[in-house]
């Protein structure tokens, strides 16, 4: 007659299969602790696929946004990047809700090239010189630790009166358009604390247009606050069309009047 079972009994069988705690035995049974290899031929298709999509956005825009030599543009933000994720090892270690990391790689790849690709219209939108626009987001191509995205806006603009604006640049590619809750708390947490005001542009690719949201203004009762099941439920503030001023194949509009108080 076998002796009675208890916790312990449990312990040493996990001991004797090799592991000191239940975190390594469930992962162990779960295959947990194996990484997938990263597919790089797959990755190859997708950047070519993300040099396709910005050829076909250059091909459209008018001249004074145009990116004329779209060979180097691609040269420095597709290839240079892709070789400095996978030289510190971060493209396998991607992953969000339960991805690949392949696919996580391509949905931060096409938010970063659009960013970079529309610098120029930003320079006209407010007026400015490229230098004035400063990169202040926590995106980092060598830590894993500070490449995980956070609620900070990606780009700060100097204008022409001294004043600063946060620009969070925002691309979609289904022609579903939010914001995400946390970005509208960050924003009104900087327009409290430092005064600067914060916009949201979205780029709408899947129907060439684009928003222009001041974050900071958004209302707690704004009946845009939806809940995006699609999105693990999470509470989004959802953009109506009138925030859609600019078609992408027109010249981009002058918004500095919006941030003079």
């Amino acid at each position: 007659m076998s002796t009675q079972i208890t916790t312990q009994y449990f312990k040493e069988y996990r001991k004797e299969l090799g592991f000191t705690n239940q975190k390594g035995t469930k992962d162990f049974f779960g295959a947990k602790d194996i990484t997938p290899t990263v597919d790089f031929n797959y990755i190859a298709l997708l950047n070519s696929r993300l040099i396709e999509i910005v050829k076909k956005i250059n091909s459209l825009v008018t001249e004074d946004i145009k990116v004329f030599d779209i060979d180097s543009f691609c040269i420095d933000n597709i290839e240079r990047v892709f070789k400095k994720l996978k030289e510190n090892n971060i493209i396998e270690r991607l992953n969000n809700q339960g991805r690949r990391p392949e696919q996580v790689y391509f949905s931060w790849m096409r938010g970063y090239i659009i960013s970079n690709y529309f610098l120029k219209a930003l320079s006209i939108i407010f007026e400015v010189d490229i230098e004035n626009i400063k990169l202040i987001g926590d995106d980092d191509l060598v830590k894993i630790e500070s490449f995980k995205r956070t609620p900070t806006a990606d780009l700060e603009i100097t204008l022409t009166n001294g004043s600063r604006v946060r620009i969070e640049m925002q691309s979609g590619f289904q022609g579903v358009n939010d914001i995400k809750q946390h970005k509208v708390l960050e924003a009104k947490k900087i327009m409290q604390t430092q005064n600067i005001p914060s916009i949201a542009i979205h780029f709408d690719l899947f129907n060439g247009q684009v928003a222009f949201v001041r974050l900071d203004s958004i209302t707690d009762d704004s009946v845009n606050w939806i809940t995006r099941q699609q999105m693990e439920g999470q509470t989004v503030f959802n953009i109506e069309q009138n925030y859609f001023i600019w078609k992408l194949t027109e010249s981009p509009p002058k918004l500095n009047a919006l941030f003079e108080e």
